[in-house]
């Protein structure tokens, strides 16, 4: 058996291919709009794709079990359990609808289908055994959202993202369950899971990419709560607010989108479209295009852009030529493809940027943007609280020639929180650069 991991760091995603040496087919998992990497590596070691399947409808990336379908000409597998009304729509005529217990064969490694809700109520996870490799028990189980390494997936994104009333108990009630559905499986199967640490499908997950049942039985907090009533209380408590761009996903994987096809960015003279500076923090600091919002091409570059994506209107990004071109590619895999222009950074403007001690606990003006848990652990008496999430459409409470001193945990938000108050045509405002972390003790 033919087994390989691809591990995005933008989406803290994980796809797989699988492949039958014997028979020379493969199957992905869980794939992303561009499916060139499955293709080189199915191309390299002498694989034909022949099936694609799916976890879940996902909410924080753009699937490309579509994309499989229509150019790969493959079967696709998606769940057809859950309700109806929230399953996938206008699949293409090679799909099948797989529910619990249902088997499928890639060459020969069987794929058990086992009915997991709880992270939606669609998802199913997929029981693998290599029975060409002459095993007759189990290897390991394609998890999706159901049990990341350290966690299990979050509950309440249909209610929040989509805002399916009262999902968000009954999927912390479904996951209870489904950790118990799998009781009876063997320590040694291992677990290959949807998701990485960064990933906002869950508060707590781990960084080492794969794991066994028995560890996360022994090491999971969700195998360790016994009690229904307070795993639904500890399930569903200070997840992180969903980045708004999840509700479009949802809408997306769904009932579909264009096929990817990957376009070049030009460089562009119009400076009216809402654009987003990819340099460091640092760098846009020290000078930028007023207006601009500073969102770093890093790791967290999706999960921070995606509060601010309109699928509507056009943006342009301001970076050198390959930067840009990276987070246009990064942006298609969250089914984005409306980045028109890129603009060459410019020294226009100059942030004021002060080390946190030089706040006396005085200033009237203090603008906290940072998320609600945040908040509710502690924050400046005379602070007005606005998640730099919500920034771009709120009404900001302050006179636009009053100074502002604007701050997050630790300088990133606020950094971004600079150019979109400068966009509602704010201009005295402070960064406070080392954020709530930096504060002195006595202004806590």
């Amino acid at each position: 058996m033919f087994f390989k991991q691809f591990y995005d760091n933008h989406l803290s995603q994980s796809s797989y291919l699988v492949g039958c040496q014997r028979t020379g087919e493969a199957m992905i998992i869980d794939p992303v709009r561009d499916l060139s990497k499955y293709i080189e590596i199915a191309d390299a070691e002498g694989f034909t794709i022949t099936q694609a399947a799916e976890t879940h409808i996902h909410a924080d990336y753009a699937s490309g079990i579509r994309d499989v379908a229509e150019k790969l000409n493959t079967t696709i597998y998606v769940s057809g359990e859950g309700e109806e009304t929230l399953g996938y729509k206008n699949m293409p005529e090679s799909t099948r609808f797989v529910k619990h217990n249902d088997t499928i064969y890639v060459g020969n490694i069987k794929l058990e289908v086992l009915h997991t809700p709880g992270h939606t109520p669609e998802s199913v996870s997929y029981l693998l055994t290599d029975e060409g490799g002459g095993s007759h028990v189990p290897m390991g189980l394609f998890s999706g959202d159901f049990i990341f390494v350290g966690d299990v997936g979050r509950p309440d994104l249909l209610e929040k993202a989509v805002q399916v009333h009262g999902s968000t108990e009954v999927g912390a009630k479904q996951m209870f369950q489904s950790i118990k559905s799998v009781e009876k499986l063997p320590d040694f199967i291992q677990i290959w899971p949807g998701h990485g640490a960064g990933s906002p499908c869950g508060k707590a997950l781990g960084a080492v990419p794969t794991s066994t049942l028995g560890y996360e039985r022994e090491n999971n907090w969700a195998f360790n709560e016994k009690d229904e009533a307070s795993f639904i209380e500890k399930l569903t408590s200070d997840q992180p607010a969903p980045p708004h761009h999840f509700a479009q996903m949802k809408k997306i994987n769904q009932f579909g989108m264009n096929l990817y096809q990957p376009y070049q960015v030009y460089p562009t003279t119009d400076k009216y479209k809402l654009a987003f500076d990819l340099r460091s923090k640092e760098a846009y600091h020290g000078g930028h295009i007023k207006g601009t919002i500073n969102i770093p091409y890093n790791k967290s570059f999706i999960n921070q852009i995606g509060w601010y994506l309109d699928y509507d209107k056009e943006i342009n990004l301001i970076g050198d030529k390959d930067t840009v071109e990276q987070a246009a590619h990064t942006l298609q895999l969250v089914g984005f493809d409306s980045v028109t222009g890129y603009l060459l950074p410019k020294s226009e403007v100059q942030t004021q940027s002060i080390h946190s001690m030089n706040i006396t606990g005085n200033e009237s003006h203090v603008l906290d943007v940072r998320n609600d848990s945040e908040w509710n652990n502690g924050h400046l008496s005379q602070a007005v609280h606005i998640p730099h999430g919500k920034l771009l459409e709120a009404s900001i409470p302050f006179d636009k020639d009053e100074k502002i001193y604007v701050h997050c945990q630790s300088g990133v938000r606020s950094s971004i929180a600079v150019g979109i108050l400068e966009s509602k045509g704010y201009s005295n405002i402070v960064n406070i650069s080392e954020g709530y972390n930096g504060f002195p003790s006595t202004l806590k």
